[in-house]
């Protein structure tokens, strides 16, 4: 059995059995994980309070049969405990995590995707991520991907958005007024609102304003819904704390 250290980030923990636990992480090396902790938590030695969502870990892992490792220590790195005071800063952590764990697929490597995660809590811990930061954090895991949508060009012809532009989640982005009869499902979206994604996508982040916040988390919940054909979880806790 082969063994190895690795960085981590605690994507998502379930209780088995008694006192073992189940952690899902998203590793530097060696992509989503989903490891086996036994006796996780009864043991104040080898797991004391790692084992938590949006936690960075240095862990000690066992390769087993099937697709779950053995993990065997967990070492703090860095628990962002000043985002864990705040619930607002919560919710955009732990929807973070959920929208990573659901769009990689286990034992593929995702350095990139690790950094930008790391770099995302950093800022979040920091008090340094603004809302519009979420949206462009977004964009970035659905590049990551291969399910970046189009806010530049028509997505069923190619041409110009137009002056009354529309969103399809199924042909993947905006779409001209001409084809938006070929696209049902399409919602009429503001002019600025596809500018303002479409900057986010080129790096620039100038916040945008509450009214196209608000628009712009609603297009990405129905798109990212399309796709893995549901809805997150932590989209409704962020609707809780009232987060746009």
């Amino acid at each position: 059995m082969e063994r190895y250290v690795d960085d981590a980030l605690v994507l998502s923990t379930t209780d088995y059995g008694d006192s073992d636990r189940l952690v899902t992480v998203l590793t530097r090396e060696h992509g989503k994980l989903t490891a086996f902790a036994a006796g996780a938590r009864k043991s104040k030695r080898r797991f004391a309070g790692a084992l938590e969502p949006f936690m960075r870990l240095r862990i000690h892992v066992v390769e087993t049969r099937g697709t779950t490792v053995r993990l065997d220590a967990a070492d703090i790195v860095a628990g962002y405990y000043a985002a864990r005071d705040d619930l607002s800063l919560i919710a955009r952590a732990l929807y973070a995590v959920e929208l990573c764990r659901e769009l990689t697929r286990e034992h593929e490597p995702q350095a990139e995707l690790f950094t930008l995660l790391e770099e995302y809590l950093v800022r979040l811990n920091a008090k340094e991520a603004g809302p519009t930061s979420l949206l462009a954090f977004e964009l970035s895991v659905l590049a990551h991907a291969g399910l970046m949508p189009r806010f530049d060009s028509c997505s069923l012809c190619g041409g110009i958005p137009g002056e009354r532009p529309r969103f399809d989640q199924e042909h993947g982005g905006a779409i001209c007024e001409p084809c938006g009869g070929r696209a049902r499902e399409s919602v009429a979206v503001p002019v600025a609102l596809l500018s303002g994604l479409r900057a986010l996508q080129e790096g620039q982040r100038t916040p945008l304003p509450a009214d196209l916040r608000a628009r712009a988390r609603g297009l990405l919940n129905v798109f990212i819904s399309h796709h893995l054909g549901r809805r997150l979880k932590s989209v409704d806790f962020m609707a809780q704390v009232g987060l746009d």
